[in-house]
């Protein structure tokens, strides 16, 4: 039992002993099914406080020789397996946190150095006579080992990409780092000493052009999470779950923290939001609490074209369309803002849908934190899209209409190119971004059926809220009175015949000769 060489099972009880834990062993069965074969070497990367670390916790406890761990797996899901015993504490398992090595270097720079030089140590002492007095390798060290005894060992690197974000600019580092990771995972000598190796991190393996710099890795992404989607993070199963145990409410749960779509399993949520409101009793921001805004506001200050306009539309609650075949996998090769998007993708911020290839931002929590970002950025027309929509939505509710006309007006030229100015979808497009904080209070529905037609927009209050509802009607060349009276001539209230509150009606025309708007708003209670 050592402290890089067959760990105890300590960090997995401790785990366990929150009382909180949701039983991910399946991912054993997994990994028990790839040892030993040309699918033996796993890579996951999720975003912060996904549950990386937890998942590489429970591999080390389960194959560690110096764990006696059969008691905490008893009652979990793998024990169930006709496997459990066969492989349960029977490997030379070596975990490698990376960002312990960091921590506890003289400097950044002798990360790679001293991470070998301490499990080397470690390796003598239980491999006497078996390494060479030359050598200063983790590889070799353990091909060495491998040779004269046949050991193989399960390798388990957790934040295998720490290297990458917190010396991003340290290009000779990096390659000294690949270069590691190639002699442990790459070359076929590597089948005598490896059976098997899982490593966690937030970003996907590094790319050189269009080459993955260690291609006999299965990867399991937020682009592409694969079969193991649902064993890192909280599906929405397990959610509702622990909803109902912890007497929380789903709903406001899912407003709060969901919206990643994994593969096929659909829902996922941040286990360290869920477990945080469940300790604290109370809905908040808690995992944009794990790193500060300035992370996000450098990549949003970034002056790609097209940026500004797709953030303010997500922030809205749209969408974008985006390519992340282009990304290279780091925090530095950023081109365009399709690479901005995939990197935020997997930094968490953003999350994708890869069926439509769009990506959007998932939850209320995330969207504080671009929120907050964007105030304190260095884009001050992204600052005044945000202060401009808090003041057209406060007004809409004062029934301010002349103010209303005003910052539509203001929003429609500052987020509408020229050539599609005189376009009714470009109109209903920025009346969507101009409204952007209603997402605070507000679900928006469009060309929603009621009555004899469709409503052009609704925004519905959150639950909770005290908001009135609003029936937005658009209107070309035409009157923003005569808007008002369709939602009325058809009806559209209609389909609010349960709701109790004040309804607003809100008549908006946009008249293509002054390229001004006009807008009417009527306060009515239900019909």
């Amino acid at each position: 039992m050592g402290f890089y060489l067959n760990p105890p099972a300590d960090d997995f009880a401790a785990v366990l002993n929150t009382g909180l834990y949701v039983d991910k062993t399946q991912l054993i069965q997994y990994t028990n099914s790839v040892l030993n074969s040309a699918m033996k070497l796993t890579c996951v990367s999720r975003p912060r406080r996904f549950g990386k670390s937890f998942a590489a916790k429970m591999l080390a406890a389960y194959y560690s020789k110096g764990a006696n761990s059969k008691e905490l797996f008893q009652n979990l899901k793998i024990a169930k397996s006709k496997e459990f015993a066969k492989h349960l504490n029977r490997y030379d398992v070596l975990s490698l946190d990376i960002t312990w090595f960091i921590s506890n270097a003289p400097s950044i720079r002798d990360t790679v150095t001293d991470m070998q030089k301490y499990v080397i140590e470690e390796l003598r002492e239980v491999y006497p006579d078996c390494i060479s007095s030359n050598i200063s390798t983790l590889p070799m060290a353990l091909a060495q080992i491998g040779s004269r005894t046949g050991t193989k060992f399960f390798i388990i690197i957790d934040e295998w990409d720490a290297l990458f974000r917190e010396a991003k600019d340290d290009i000779e580092l990096q390659k000294s780092y690949l270069q590691l990771l190639r002699g442990l995972f790459k070359g076929m000598q590597i089948s005598q000493f490896v059976i098997g190796a899982y490593m966690t991190g937030i970003l996907p393996i590094k790319k050189y052009g269009t080459q993955s710099a260690l291609t006999d890795f299965f990867e399991y992404t937020m682009i592409e999470p694969g079969t193991l989607a649902e064993y890192v993070g909280f599906t929405e199963k397990e959610v509702r779950q622990l909803c109902e145990e912890h007497s929380l409410d789903y709903e406001e749960a899912s407003t709060w923290y969901d919206g990643y779509q994994l593969g096929t399993v659909g829902h996922v949520y941040s286990p360290n939001s869920i477990i945080k409101a469940i300790y604290n009793k109370r809905f908040s921001n808690y995992w944009t609490q794990t790193e500060t805004y300035e992370s996000l506001k450098i990549y949003i200050d970034m002056d790609f074209d097209g940026l500004k306009t797709a953030i303010v539309n997500m922030l809205g609650g749209g969408r974008c369309v985006i390519d992340t075949g282009t990304f290279q996998n780091d925090m530095t090769s950023l081109k365009s803002k399709d690479d901005v998007f995939t990197l935020l993708v997997h930094l968490g911020y953003l999350a994708y849908d890869a069926d439509k290839k769009e990506v959007f931002i998932p939850n209320e929590e995330v969207r504080e934190e671009f929120i907050r970002a964007i105030k304190n950025g260095g884009r001050p027309e992204l600052v005044k899209a945000v202060l401009t929509s808090d003041e057209l939505l406060a007004a809409t509710l004062r029934m301010d209409s002349e103010t209303v006309a005003k910052l539509i007006d203001e929003a429609h030229s500052a987020n509408t190119a020229p050539n599609f100015y005189n376009n009714e979808q470009a109109l209903r497009s920025v009346i969507l971004m101009a409204y952007l904080s209603s997402v605070d209070h507000y679900s928006k529905i469009q060309e929603l059926t009621s009555g004899t037609g469709y409503a052009d927009i609704m925004f519905l209050p959150n639950r909770g809220s005290d908001k009135p509802v609003m029936i937005v009607e658009l209107k070309w060349n035409k009157t923003s009175d005569g808007a008002i009276a369709q939602i009325k001539d058809r009806k559209y209230a209609q389909a609010l015949e349960n709701y109790g509150g004040d309804i607003l009606l809100v008549g908006i025309n946009y008249d293509v000769k002054s390229k001004k708007h006009q807008c009417t708003i009527e306060n009515i209670k239900k019909y």
